[in-house]
């Protein structure tokens, strides 16, 4: 019976990356802030994910796995390689936003955004991440992240307020 629960996890997390490997990469994009650092770091948890499939348990959110995964691997990367920053970070006009109404100035006010967002220091970037685009409720977010709900509230204030701020500033010097 053993080997049938590891079997099925093992088949889970499998068929599971395929369908959550676009929001995998997405989310390692946000961790590193390059598209080459997010493909490896998306590759390097899908192989860890496959390797490890009998600690997951089937029928369990398999993309907050997945994500604490992918964190963990970033976090020993951090750790063992002095930070990576300033390099080969993914230019805004390179990034794909749908275009649903065909509005250029919509779309242009998403990459102002998009590029302040990439600018935010890494704990709020991943917090803006897994709240505002992964859906995740603030006490979903806090456990993810082995932080207090409060400090995960405190991270998007100072988020938005910065993004406003760069917002406003960049405002002034067109008007």
């Amino acid at each position: 019976m053993r080997n049938f629960l590891k079997r099925t996890a093992k088949e889970e997390v499998s068929q599971g990356l395929t369908i959550l490997y676009p929001r995998l990469w997405r989310y390692a994009l946000v961790l590193t802030s390059n598209a080459e650092s997010a493909a490896d770091l998306a590759q390097s948890t899908c192989v860890r994910a496959l390797e490890r499939s009998a600690q997951y348990t089937p029928g369990t959110n398999l993309d907050r796995w997945l994500f604490r995964i992918a964190h963990r691997i970033w976090l020993n990367e951090l750790r063992s390689v002095a930070v990576r920053r300033g390099g080969g970070l993914l230019a805004v006009e390179d990034v794909q936003i749908p275009d649903r109404k065909h509005d250029a100035e919509t779309n242009f006010f998403a990459r102002q955004v998009l590029h302040n967002i990439c600018q935010l220091p890494e704990a709020q970037r991943v917090c803006v991440l897994l709240v505002y685009v992964e859906g995740y409720k603030y006490a979903e977010a806090a456990e993810f992240l082995s932080i207090p709900v409060g400090t995960v509230m405190s991270r998007l204030s100072a988020a938005r307020k910065c993004v406003v701020e760069n917002m406003s500033a960049k405002d002034a010097k067109l008007g």
